[in-house]
């Protein structure tokens, strides 16, 4: 577990655990945390209210892959920074977690700490993970989500 901004850290599953008082934990991984917590194997109807995100008090649990192509939904991204935003406001630590602690985790967190935080730069992508490199070196988006980001790096954290 990496600190990456105040009160803020990436990981890799290994770190998986339930948020509280203190910590918030962002499930970035549809395998295993979401399938978990829907109780579900496979996939989940895309007409479930949960299907792409759930949250409970401490926890958020997202449907997210980490695919080739850019097949992202809006709406995961915006849940995301209202939530961590919310809690970061409130003084408790934001886990955020992927299988790897190399892609979908560090690139929510990045997201966060440019828009919601300006602790980076926030003008293109690309300017953001530069900068977000420095802070952890391991960064290692796919395909998927280096392209999605930087095709809507204006309108990602707008509702």
């Amino acid at each position: 577990m990496r600190e990456v901004y105040e009160r803020v850290f990436v990981s890799n599953e290994f770190s998986c655990r339930k948020g509280n008082d203190e910590l918030v934990v962002v499930h970035a991984c549809k395998s295993p945390c979401h399938q978990r917590e829907m109780g579900y194997r496979g996939s989940l109807p895309s007409t479930h209210p949960n299907y792409l995100v759930k949250e409970d008090m401490y926890d958020l649990y997202l449907n997210i892959i980490d695919p080739p192509a850019p097949l992202f939904m809006p709406p995961l991204f915006i849940s995301f920074l209202a939530f961590s935003n919310k809690h970061w406001s409130e003084g408790r630590k934001n886990l955020v977690h992927c299988n790897q602690g190399e892609s979908r985790a560090p690139s929510l967190a990045l997201l966060f700490i440019a828009k919601c935080r300006g602790a980076i730069s926030n003008h293109s992508y690309e300017l953001a993970k530069s900068d977000f490199e420095a802070i952890y070196p391991g960064y290692n988006p796919g395909n998927g989500i280096r392209k999605y980001f930087s095709m809507n790096w204006e309108s990602l954290g707008n509702p």
